[in-house]
């Protein structure tokens, strides 16, 4: 039976299950205890969280949800002198430096799972995808152990990408040819700088708790009438006020943060059991997401995109999250090469069975599924649209 559209939304910070190290089932629904071996099942039950005394209306707009954040003054992307590189850095992720308590648990392809303390998830290379028939690409180091790199395209764009480190991004922005500077996503160092180890922002937040019904956070696409739905449902604002600008991988890997932003489930773009791939009859299935992308674009050339993958519960967890991070990308480069999304306003991530729509062990279509939100608002200062 379809879920009731006037209920309340179920987040996935609120149904968040972590899968067991090396492909076994019995992953824990708490978080992990001190002193605990990651990757065990919780025993004890987790310390009650308060839960809020009332429920807040959702703010109206992406300047509202943003209403506390005041970044100070964002300087150039350009403007911190780098020494260039004779060559492109190594970005296997499993050679490259990594936070306190990052441990590699398998390699999948050119997929790689990494447990953060208590949690599992999957790492990818996204620069084949965002560097694609690019004219030009170099490299840059910047103090600190940073990487600046550079994208030119050939109508004159410069795609230039900031990380840290750890390989996290910390800044993106476009630079069109006439000087002007798109920022597409920017946190505050300082956030980085401080902590040695991976932290969940959404630690940081009290559970989810908005007065809205489900249809107003979850756009199933089996249910759209009209192309024009996808529009008016990314255009709406997150559902609750901004703490701060977050980086792309702090949202990827926080349920708690990503539940900020709405959803949308493409639960009408069929991929067979095991697949990554999208038959070509299924393609034509994302015209309405793209157009509606495409459209915000032109008001905002800022807007970010996070493509979540998905799968059913049916064979083993870490197998699973490789499986659906290439679901996700298959829908990012169809988006990018069939509609002409541009690949860097878009960033994919694979979440396995994490958090399955239908809850069973069983083969279901419904759990093997993309979803897609717009997280601008959680990465870049509104102002960066004027």
């Amino acid at each position: 039976m379809p879920a009731d559209p006037n209920a309340a939304p179920i987040f996935d910070s609120q149904k968040e299950t972590q899968p067991a190290v090396e492909g076994q089932k019995g992953g824990s629904t708490q978080p992990q205890q001190p002193g605990q071996p990651a990757g065990q099942p919780v025993t004890q039950p987790a310390q009650p969280v308060q839960q809020p005394t009332e429920k807040v209306p959702p703010p109206k707009d992406d300047k509202a949800a943003q209403v506390t954040i005041q970044p100070e003054k964002i300087a150039p992307v350009t403007e911190e002198k780098g020494t260039r590189l004779e060559r492109a850095p190594d970005f296997d992720i499993r050679r490259r430096p990594r936070p306190e308590g990052a441990d590699i648990v398998k390699n999948y392809g050119d997929r790689t799972i990494i447990q953060f303390n208590n949690q599992i998830i999957v790492e990818s290379n996204d620069r084949p995808r965002i560097t694609r028939d690019a004219q030009d690409v170099y490299y840059e180091d910047l103090p600190r152990g940073r990487t600046r790199e550079t994208i030119v395209r050939d109508n004159g764009n410069q795609i230039i990408t900031i990380r840290n480190r750890n390989g996290d991004i910390i800044r993106r922005s476009r630079i069109t040819p006439d000087g002007r500077e798109y920022v597409l996503s920017y946190v505050d160092e300082r956030y980085y700088e401080d902590i040695s180890e991976w932290r969940d922002p959404g630690d940081e937040l009290p559970p989810i708790y908005i007065d809205i019904p489900r249809r107003e956070y979850i756009l199933e696409s089996e249910y759209v009438q009209s192309p024009d739905d996808y529009y008016v449902f990314l255009e709406r604002p997150p559902v609750e006020k901004v703490k701060r600008l977050y980086s792309i991988d702090e949202v990827k890997r926080s349920a708690r943060v990503r539940d900020i932003a709405r959803r949308i489930d493409l639960d009408t773009l069929n991929f067979e059991f095991g697949s990554a791939t999208i038959p070509e009859s299924e393609v034509e299935k994302l015209q309405g997401v793209a157009d509606a992308m495409q459209k915000l674009l032109a008001k905002n050339p800022a807007e970010t995109f996070l493509i979540e993958g998905h799968t059913d519960a049916v064979g083993s967890d870490v197998a699973n999250l490789a499986l659906s991070d290439r679901r996700a990308e298959a829908v990012a480069n169809a988006l990018s090469s069939v509609f002409d999304v541009p690949p860097e306003n878009l960033s994919t991530q694979g979440y396995g069975e994490r958090y399955l729509k239908v809850k069973t062990q069983k083969p279901e279509r419904e759990n093997r599924r993309v979803a897609i939100r717009r997280i601008t608002p959680l990465v870049a200062p509104v102002a960066s649209a004027k």
